[in-house]
């Protein structure tokens, strides 16, 4: 369903993506994994059509996302749901007008059937009771909850989350990758999860590829990627210092 084909991406001269290649297929969840700071969420973005390319291509189900424009692009979009990192709430606005926002500004729903949606997305996420509070007023924890039913209420073909847990504790990060989990379960979405929740994270995806200098070193089931023999993906695994990537 995703297919990202030699994708390279540079800012300022600095080059962050340098030919990166995968496959999702339809139903499942990759997590994507690599150190702090080198394009994952860059890549990400590709994947959503925030930002294009210097050269490679996106599809998603066969349509170079890279290539659409206007009425185009935004039916495309209109099958994603995206979690962003910190969660991208509007302070001003209720939980229950941060989950409607995406119904009212994209559907032609009813007052009703919004409202119904709403409270079923809620409920999914376990925040029934709090539509009337604001950002402010939540913990870090049900902020992320928010976001996830703000990206699920549309009832996307694909989500994809920018490291839905930082921030959080180990207690309520596993909580929000169990919560993906069940979503993903019940929704049955096509998913991209970029996260550093090792091994965690392996429990709830069906692939896992590091990206590395630019590129995926390695790509296989959590099973495979736990096994490898390759160095560096053995010493991002495991957490090593010891190893052949270089940390300063």
């Amino acid at each position: 369903m995703i297919k990202v084909e030699n994708l390279h991406k540079s800012f300022d001269g600095l080059k962050v993506l340098r030919g990166a290649s995968f496959q999702v297929a339809k139903g499942e969840i990759l997590a994507l994994i690599g150190r702090s700071g080198y394009g994952k969420s860059v890549l990400l973005k590709h994947v959503a059509g925030l930002i294009r390319p210097d050269q490679g291509h996106v599809f998603i189900d066969g349509k170079d996302i890279c290539h659409l424009k206007g009425k185009e692009l935004e039916e495309l979009r209109s099958r994603f749901g995206f979690v962003f990192q910190s969660g991208a709430l509007f302070d001003s606005m209720t939980v229950f007008e941060n989950i409607a926002f995406p119904l009212e500004e994209k559907t032609k729903l009813g007052d009703q059937e919004i409202r119904e949606k709403v409270l079923s997305a809620l409920d999914h996420v376990g925040l029934t009771g709090a539509e009337n509070k604001y950002p402010a007023q939540i913990s870090g924890g049900m902020m992320k909850r928010v976001a996830l039913a703000r990206a699920l209420v549309r009832n996307p073909e694909i989500m994809l989350f920018d490291e839905p847990t930082t921030g959080l504790d180990p207690i309520i990060g596993h909580a929000i990758l169990n919560l993906i989990d069940s979503s993903h379960e019940h929704f049955g979405f096509t998913g991209m999860l970029v996260t550093h929740e090792i091994p965690k994270v392996f429990e709830i995806v069906q692939k896992v590829a590091l990206l590395h200098e630019g590129a995926i070193l390695a790509i296989g089931s959590p099973e495979e990627m736990l096994s490898s023999k390759d160095p560096i993906v053995h010493q991002f695994i495991t957490g090593s210092i010891e190893g052949p990537i270089q940390y300063h």
